[in-house]
């Protein structure tokens, strides 16, 4: 970006320049020659562009060396603007290509990441949230005017259509963890879908709905979570309203930028020293300041409210809710 500003910067000071050569070259020859002003400026203009129409007036010796001069100067000037202009093209493209490579690099280095089809307001807003959690993820939107903005918000893309196999391909659909269908409509979201469970039967599919009826198909076509931002901020709204104390929590705790408090899943690893421990042995509350509120099993059950003698196993996750400095800790504790 800053080579860019200085090459412009360069090319307008040229222009700049040359106009005033042009301006002091019809001066000069209203003082040398006692020319009035337009025989003058057009004079100097057939002389610095080397056009050669020939002069307007009969010409002294000191014009002759005069404008010898100014062809020499307009020559050497027009030579310099071109170079400058074509070096500020290649440099252009050349950074273009370099910039695509270094992207296209980092997407094949990727594993176990979200696709992420469709940049729009939700797809956005997703993305600014996986990117505060440290998760790897790539967009997929074929809006070209979409390009800067994700430039300016630094995130991997791929601009082109996100049902084509060749660019699911390319954004590592084969490798990713899940994708998110979040297209403009619900067609486009289903052939998605087919696509992509084609591609890689075994991904997590999570699709953007406009509304309750399409949740079947949607499932239908492979999806394994449907969402309805129209339906779920009503529901929001609602609670807001039936019991504002208990959704305020909730927003505080799903907030990621939240200091205060969170929510967060930690899987347990067979490394982690407290793999077959109690909870009332682990020493979490005592040692991490957190409550655990539920542990999904590795069968997909949820335990909500585990009792005190319930064991912590391997392939388990525990739902833990505190300050995120002790999250961090107890996630070190569980998954090495």
């Amino acid at each position: 970006m800053k080579n860019v500003m200085n090459s412009s910067r360069h090319i307008i000071a040229s222009i700049f320049f040359w106009f005033l050569i042009v301006i002091a070259g019809t001066i000069g020859y209203m003082v040398i020659e006692g020319w009035n002003l337009l025989d003058s400026f057009y004079m100097t203009v057939i002389t610095y562009s080397t056009v050669g129409y020939g002069e307007v007036h009969n010409i002294s010796k000191a014009g002759e060396i005069y404008t010898m001069f100014l062809i020499f100067l307009g020559v050497g000037f027009y030579l310099y603007i071109a170079s400058a202009i074509i070096q500020f093209m290649v440099e252009g493209k050349i950074r273009l290509i370099m910039g695509r490579r270094k992207l296209d690099w980092k997407i094949n280095r990727l594993k176990d990441h979200y696709v992420i089809c469709g940049y729009g307001r939700i797809g956005r807003v997703l993305c600014e949230t996986l990117k505060d959690a440290a998760i790897d993820f790539i967009v997929i939107d074929n809006d070209e005017r979409l390009r800067p903005t994700m430039d300016a918000d630094r995130v991997l893309y791929i601009c082109g259509n996100a049902a084509d196999e060749g660019v699911l391909l390319k954004a590592g659909v084969t490798r990713a963890k899940g994708i998110v269908a979040a297209l403009a409509t619900d067609t486009d979201n289903v052939f998605l879908i087919l696509t992509a469970k084609q591609l890689a039967p075994h991904i997590k599919v999570m699709a953007r709905a406009s509304g309750r009826g399409s949740k079947i198909k949607f499932k239908a076509a492979g999806a394994d979570f449907v969402e309805s931002p129209y339906e779920m901020g009503a529901i929001r709204m609602a609670q807001r309203i039936i019991r504002p104390s208990v959704t305020s929590f909730f927003d505080q705790a799903f907030t990621s930028k939240s200091k205060d408090i969170q929510m967060e899943e930690i899987p347990v690893s067979a490394s982690s020293p407290l793999n077959n421990v109690m909870l009332k042995d682990s020493g979490i509350r005592q040692n991490y300041d957190l409550i655990i509120i539920a542990i999904k099993t590795s069968d997909d059950a949820m335990m909500f409210n585990p009792s005190f003698e319930t064991w912590i196993k391997a392939g388990e996750t525990v739902l833990a809710v505190g300050e995120p400095k002790n999250l961090k800790l107890l996630e070190k504790a569980l998954n090495p």
